[in-house]
């Protein structure tokens, strides 16, 4: 077999075989085939796809190139729990719905082992959020990973590469050759990493809008089909819930400032968006892992572990568990704090319509809290706090938002940007849902 006809075969077409397929991605983790080569295949399925078992082939062959967590020691934590959970989200902008939901979904029974990535490019990360905190550790290897979980209910840390080794070769080419947005590509990236991880169920949060990769909902409900489809080929039960990123999650756009408002929601001070997203993502994994059988039972569970501050108290052994310093969760001037504030004001009446969120995010960079390549350094403490968000009435002088940073020249060009994000009219605007669909 060669890596030539195999190109020419996708070029005209062609469906691949299993052999074909393995062929393909041990030559990628074997460094047989040239990067041009590899780049060259990455093109055809980008023009001519990839059909939904072609693509659970493929995804299987990048879970066998390296390690699969065991966590089936951890079903046995609860009996009245059949699964392991895990939570995925293609991306956003203050999206902190990580922090909130696992310690959450935790106080009700189900254990949870999660592996997150940084933030790259416009979007937040989760593991830069976890690292503001002092001390929080997020390299654990899988062994301390599922001792943790044993432990304390749950666990978060960072990616490690004896997972999926293939797709982190691949997304690189991709990232280079333009070839990201291959649906089949995306869809066998993120299913193959969360099977890898070895949770039995995964709820993926797919995003669409001005923050996130996928513009449209249409072209967000396409890859969450194909994701959850190819899971089920691989026996595995995935749930996408299809969300809104037209503006940022909540208030908080940062690090640190992102750690705040998720301890603030889970000591009951929430903004509607994220408590429609938590609760959703919540109560499909409360029904689907066998602890509660309907939606209001769901529900009813997750309001008595956020009143009776059963999910703070996972969110502080969860920090505590992971070397961190849990006193944060009262004293939040534990946390880096910036050198600088600057309020952006508003310059008439009326309502907030919109906070676009990629000019937000945008905005945030500048100041420092996100990074463009992998080898930046990010600030921990710089971010923004949008004191208005969409529905709320300000008025001409009123703050919008407040700007945080250690360099005060970066306040000025993010300060200019964000003013832009903001669109306000007079008409009160009709709140909809932040979800368009479940699959």
């Amino acid at each position: 077999m060669r890596f030539v006809d195999l190109i020419d075969k996708k070029k005209k077409g062609f469906e691949h075989t299993e052999e074909e397929i393995k062929f393909i991605v041990d030559s990628v983790v074997k460094g047989t085939a040239e990067d041009y080569q590899i780049s060259a295949w990455l093109m055809a399925v980008y023009f001519k796809g990839m059909t939904i078992d072609e693509t659970a082939l493929f995804t299987k062959a990048i879970i066998d190139s390296g390690e699969t967590i065991d966590l089936s020691a951890l079903r046995e934590l609860n009996p009245n729990c059949s699964h392991v959970a895990d939570k995925h989200s293609t991306g956003g902008v203050g999206d902190k719905i990580t922090l909130i939901l696992i310690p959450l979904l935790a106080a009700c029974g189900v254990p949870v082992a999660k592996l997150s990535g940084r933030g790259l490019g416009h979007t937040g990360g989760t593991i830069d959020k976890l690292e503001s905190i002092p001390g929080f550790k997020t390299d654990l290897d899988i062994e301390d990973l599922i001792s943790n979980v044993k432990d304390v209910g749950l666990a978060i840390a960072s990616q490690t590469k004896r997972l999926t080794p293939a797709d982190g070769k691949l997304y690189a080419l991709r990232d280079v050759t333009a070839t990201v947005d291959a649906v089949p590509l995306i869809a066998s990236s993120v299913v193959s990493k969360k099977i890898a991880s070895g949770a039995d169920y995964v709820v993926l949060d797919v995003k669409y809008g001005s923050g996130a990769f996928i513009k449209t909902p249409e072209e967000a409900c396409e890859l969450a089909q194909w994701m959850v489809s190819i899971a089920a080929k691989l026996g595995k039960k995935f749930h996408a819930v299809i969300t809104s990123m037209q503006q940022p999650l909540g208030r908080a756009v940062g690090n640190a400032i992102e750690v705040i408002e998720s301890i603030e929601f889970l000591k009951g001070n929430m903004t509607p968006d994220i408590k429609e997203l938590t609760y959703e993502m919540a109560a499909l994994t409360l029904i689907t892992v066998g602890i509660c059988h309907s939606k209001e039972d769901a529900l009813d569970k997750i309001n008595s572990a956020l009143d009776s501050g059963l999910a703070l108290e996972y969110l502080k052994k969860l920090i505590v568990s992971q070397g961190g310093n849990a006193f944060v969760c009262d004293n939040y001037r534990l946390f880096s704090q910036p050198k600088f504030a600057v309020q952006l004001k508003s310059d008439k009446d009326g309502y907030v319509h919109n906070v676009d969120a990629y000019k937000t995010a945008y905005a945030c960079k500048l100041l420092g809290a996100g990074r463009e390549k992998k080898t930046d350094i990010i600030d921990y403490s710089a971010g923004i706090y949008l004191n208005k968000i969409f529905g709320e009435y300000v008025k001409s002088g009123e703050v919008l938002a407040t700007l945080y940073a250690n360099d005060e020249a970066k306040l000025e060009a993010a300060q200019k940007y964000l003013q832009d994000a903001f669109s306000i009219s007079y008409e009160s605007p009709y709140r909809s849902s932040m979800i368009y669909r479940v699959i």
